[in-house]
């Protein structure tokens, strides 16, 4: 995927390599936002079909689902201790942070740091 750096997939045949492609496309993107970064527009597939370092290549579009990457609020209703409930509220206000705002801050980090020690 030229457009997005150390973004690679793989497939033991095409569709299954254009899906895994939409998959890796995905998770690129999620992990780029989450980390406050941009990402690139696309180039024109033309452009790069005509680049010598693509000479060669089987090129297909791979479709990534815009919902899986909204950043629109959500709201669910989940369940705490209220003693854990108020150590929240507390270290988000220590933090000048929501509730919520905290929460997902502290999930994110939580998910990166699991994905670190896969």
């Amino acid at each position: 995927m030229p457009d997005l750096p150390g973004c690679f997939s793989a497939g033991d045949t095409l569709e299954e390599a254009i899906n895994n492609t939409s998959q890796a496309i995905a998770a690129w993107i999620g992990i780029v936002l989450d980390d406050g970064g941009d990402v690139p527009m696309p180039s024109a597939i033309e452009v790069l079909r005509a680049s010598h370092e693509y000479e060669g290549w089987i090129w297909a579009l791979a479709e990534v689902d815009p919902a899986v990457l909204s950043d629109k609020a959500e709201r669910i209703n989940i369940t705490l201790p209220a003693r854990v409930l108020r150590r929240v509220d507390e270290a988000a206000r220590r933090l000048h942070e929501t509730r919520s705002g905290f929460l997902a801050r502290a999930a994110l980090e939580a998910i990166a740091r699991h994905a670190d020690s896969a």
